[in-house]
């Protein structure tokens, strides 16, 4: 009975003792999950102006329209130089593609001169100095990267000159502003918020025409000069557009 009475007194000890153990445990404390961290996504839309610069090439072709008779082939040259001007735009982002309009002007110094295979005692001359783009374009962005489409209109400021070939005294000019058509590709990345850099590439088709020189024409009497020209240009460009990022719609953890 002794041993009865101690073993009840030992298990009613043991389990009075329990809650307060488990009290005496510290609460696990909660913690609550890190914000999301947002991704900006970069947004192309809105008006931008920049600058630019690179290397252009004309390729000219002389020929001469009599009075009667068939047009005489005078030879074609090329003339490399440097290209320097701006870019004016606007454009719409909707989802990954991108659309815009652009202006662009760019001062040139595309010359060349060659021997007239006709009358080898004078040379002919053609030079570019100036270039307009009115274009439109059609892209796709991958965030701050975007590839372009481009084409619409183009203009060109031409001089051509008939050069004695002994001395190089100019004898016959003609100054003109031709119209044509332009494509083109290019590479663009934001760096920034405001700001982006690129390459692009255009193609000028910009046709023949007959131009009437100062005087009679030395190299064939009485015939128009039919020039035929094309330019090429690689340009690197730097824009700022007025905006900044869009509304962050990506999230990281």
């Amino acid at each position: 009975m002794r041993n009865f009475l101690l073993a009840t007194a030992g298990l009613v000890a043991l389990a009075m003792a329990t809650p307060a153990s488990a009290a005496d445990l510290a609460a696990h404390p909660y913690t609550k999950a890190p914000p999301p961290v947002i991704a900006p996504i970069y947004d192309w839309s809105g008006f931008y102006i920049g600058a630019n610069g690179g290397w252009g090439q004309a390729n000219a072709c002389w020929g001469f329209v009599p009075v009667a008779g068939a047009i005489i082939p005078g030879g074609c040259g090329d003339g490399s130089g440097g290209i320097v001007g701006g870019q004016l735009g606007y454009r719409w982002q909707a989802g990954q593609f991108v659309i815009g309009l652009e202006g662009q002007g760019d001062w040139a110094d595309l010359s060349n001169t060659h021997t007239s295979l006709i009358n080898p005692a004078f040379s002919t001359r053609a030079r570019v100095d100036g270039i307009g783009l009115f274009t439109g374009q059609v892209g796709y962005a991958w965030n701050a990267a975007l590839v372009y489409w481009k084409g619409g209109a183009a203009v060109t400021s031409n001089r051509f000159d008939i050069l004695t070939a002994l001395g190089g005294v100019d004898v016959a000019s003609a100054s003109s502003t031709r119209w044509g058509g332009s494509i083109g590709v290019g590479f663009e990345y934001g760096f920034a918020p405001n700001w982006s850099a690129g390459l692009e590439y255009d193609h000028l088709f910009m046709g023949n025409a007959n131009n009437s020189f100062s005087v009679a024409n030395p190299i064939v009497a009485g015939a128009l000069n039919r020039i035929s020209e094309d330019v090429d240009m690689v340009t690197l460009r730097v824009n700022y557009r007025f905006g900044g990022y869009g509304a962050p719609i990506a999230a990281r953890y």
